[in-house]
């Protein structure tokens, strides 16, 4: 195929807060190696990962006796640019993708365009203040960090459910698959930049 490339991208974020490594490859299998030192978290991306078909490697040492704030939402950061490498121009990519996730009695929907324009609509209702070790709070932050450096307007709506856990881990899963059709090539529009504006 002619825009297969090697779609990786890396990045080497160290801050006062946190140190982060991240390796990501867009055409992978699925297989991920995630340390967070927040479990529920660790859970989360490593599902992304396995419904994204993006293999991801990510280590952080943060800063978690405070609290988990700086190591997730700068997780979110460090993934959202290594996707913006991975990326590249976009040329061929289907550029959006839609997908309802049902986790028991939880409905999520993520619907995305990888857009150059970063926007985030969050709306999952109301959650339990913790899952494990996990500020709920944290899963807009890091939905925010990741749409604004990755460059993605993305939206996301659990329609209905009472579980927190499985409202985020509904929202996480469908996120993966979005992801996973965005970035696929499209066979009939193999080398176009997918606008009309003629760059993304």
């Amino acid at each position: 195929m002619e825009n297969a490339v090697n779609r990786c991208g890396e990045i080497k974020r160290t801050t006062a807060e946190t140190s982060i490594q991240i390796k990501i490859n867009l055409d992978g299998t699925g297989k991920s190696n995630i340390k967070t030192k927040i479990g529920f978290f660790d859970h989360m991306l490593t599902l992304l990962s396995a419904h994204s078909l993006i293999d991801m490697d990510i280590n952080c040492d943060g800063d978690i006796e405070v609290d988990g704030h700086h190591s997730v939402e700068d997780c979110g950061i460090a993934l959202g640019q290594a996707f913006s490498k991975a990326i590249g121009d976009k040329r061929g990519i289907n550029r959006y993708g839609t997908f309802y996730v049902p986790m028991d009695e939880a409905l999520a929907l993520v619907s995305l365009d990888i857009s150059g324009r970063p926007f985030l609509v969050c709306d999952m209702g109301e959650l339990a203040p913790m899952i494990g070790d996990f500020d709920c709070e944290l899963v807009e932050e890091f939905m925010r960090a990741f749409a604004f450096n990755a460059g993605i307007t993305l939206h996301i709506k659990v329609l209905y459910g009472k579980n927190s856990h499985h409202k985020v881990e509904g929202v996480f899963k469908a996120l993966g698959h979005a992801l996973r059709h965005a970035v696929e090539f499209d066979e009939r529009a193999k080398n176009k930049i997918p606008s009309t504006k003629g760059v993304l």
